[in-house]
C-alpha cells in the first residue's frame, strides 16, 4: 500500500511516516478472506487518514488528509473490484457510507461495523445489522455476526487494535 502510494505521487510519498514508525499490522482483514486483505486494509487506512490515527501516513494538513484518504478509499475499492465481486463492492460502499454517518453523528459502532464487514464481505448477510446501526445506533447485531463468522478471539483482537487508532 505504502509503496504503491509513493509510486503514484510524490505528495503521497511525502506523507509517509518514517519507515521505523510505520505499523504494518493488519487490523480487520484477518477476520475475512485472504483475497480481500490488501483492499480492505487500504480502505481502512483511508478511514484512519480521514478520522483516526493512520498506521502508515502522516499528512501535513487537513486538505492533504482528505485527498489521501479518498485516494486510499478508491484504491482499496479498485483492488476488490478487480476480483469481480459485486456484492463485496456493495458491502464496502455501505461500510464507507455508514462510517461517514457515524462520524457525522459522533456515534459509536464503527469497530463493530468494520469487523462484521470484514468477516462477511460479499456474502450479502449484513442488511438487517446495518439497518439497526443506521436507524437505531445499535451495533449489537454487527458484533454478533462478526463473532459468529470469525470467532471471539479474532474479533476481540481486531477491536482492540482499532480502539488504539479509532476516531476520538
Amino acid at each position: 500500500m505504502a509503496v504503491d502510494a509513493a509510486a503514484e505521487s510524490t505528495l503521497w510519498a511525502d506523507c509517509l511516516l518514517p519507515e521505523d514508525e510505520r505499523d504494518r499490522s493488519p487490523v480487520f482483514s484477518p477476520l475475512g478472506e485472504a483475497r480481500y486483505t490488501l483492499g480492505l486494509e487500504t480502505i481502512y487506512e483511508g478511514y484512519l487518514v480521514h478520522y483516526g490515527r493512520p498506521r502508515l501516513f502522516a499528512p501535513p494538513d487537513g486538505d492533504t488528509a482528505l485527498l489521501l484518504g479518498d485516494y486510499l478509499y478508491a484504491h482499496g475499492v479498485a483492488r476488490i473490484s478487480a476480483l469481480h465481486d459485486v456484492a463485496a463492492v456493495a458491502d464496502l460502499s455501505d461500510l464507507i457510507s455508514l462510517c461517514s454517518q457515524l462520524r457525522a453523528e459522533e456515534a459509536d459502532g464503527d469497530g463493530r461495523l468494520w469487523a462484521a464487514t470484514a468477516a462477511l464481505l460479499g456474502r450479502g448477510e449484513l442488511d438487517e445489522a446495518r439497518t439497526a446501526l443506521r436507524l437505531h445506533s445499535d451495533s449489537a447485531l454487527l458484533e454478533r455476526a462478526a463473532r459468529e463468522a470469525a470467532g471471539d478471539d479474532a474479533v476481540d483482537a481486531a477491536l482492540a487494535a482499532h480502539a488504539v487508532r479509532r476516531p476520538a
